[in-house]
């Protein structure tokens, strides 16, 4: 049985560390970067406003990835507006995309994924499906299989702007589409809620279930306050007491 010092190391190294606020400032990215590369090791990527995404890049070592948002967080069913989002991620330089589907109207998706996944070109594509709004079982599956439909390389629980973020249930059924559909390279990240290592570990135990090896290429983890246990587990102090609501 894993050990929370090795949860922690492996939580770490999947780990996409945020910062998606409306007043976010150059300063606040140069902090969030400084701890992507921290003294316990480096987080598997940063994920940035776009309008960041060019800042990130310069601070960041090639190690570690750049993510940058588009049609976030509300999912419109613009598609103009997705790929301008998607264009600026690109010219950017950051190797990541997070695309938030349109969930309100997934007659519309298909086609905006579409367009997204031609402008972002061999980046990785991350489709959020905003699970806790779509809240059936049936629409959460018909989300996971349009995403994937589309050519995503991983699917994502949730914008973490929502009040019902990432839960085990959703994660298992999107867990359960990418491994029953045979898309071996295709990767799961729970976001939102996702707090400190105990938390992570019940992800990481679901995602080993369903996918096996448990590696950044197939699972990530979209936190921004979870370093903070992360870090304190590490340095050995004790970690937090799970306080996730699944």
């Amino acid at each position: 049985m894993p050990t929370p010092q090795d949860t922690a190391r492996l939580a770490l190294s999947c780990l996409d560390l945020t910062s998606l606020n409306d007043n976010d400032t150059p300063a606040d990215i140069d902090t969030l970067c400084r701890r992507a590369n921290g003294t316990h090791g480096a987080t598997a990527a940063v994920c940035v406003w776009p309008r960041f995404a060019a800042q990130a890049r310069a601070l960041l070592p090639a190690h570690i990835a750049v993510a940058a948002v588009a049609n976030f967080p509300d999912g419109s069913s613009d598609i103009e507006r997705a790929v301008r989002d998607t264009g600026e991620i690109v010219m950017a330089g950051a190797q990541e995309v997070d695309v938030v589907m349109p969930y309100r109207d997934l007659a519309a998706a298909p086609a905006l994924l579409a367009a997204v996944r031609r402008a972002c070109g061999g980046l990785r594509l991350k489709v959020i499906l905003e699970t806790g709004e779509l809240q059936d079982d049936a629409l959460i599956r018909q989300a996971g299989a349009i995403a994937l439909d589309a050519g995503a390389d991983f699917l994502k629980t949730s914008t973490g702007k929502v009040s019902v973020n990432a839960t085990l249930e959703a994660a298992a059924l999107l867990l359960q589409a990418i491994r029953d559909g045979g898309h071996h390279q295709v990767g799961f990240k729970p976001a939102g809620g996702i707090r400190n290592v105990a938390d992570a570990a019940a992800f990481i135990a679901l995602t080993a279930e369903y996918l096996g090896a448990v590696t950044p290429q197939r699972f990530r983890i979209g936190a921004s306050g979870l370093l903070n246990d992360i870090e304190a587990v590490l340095g050995g102090g004790t970690a937090a007491a799970n306080t996730a609501s699944y």
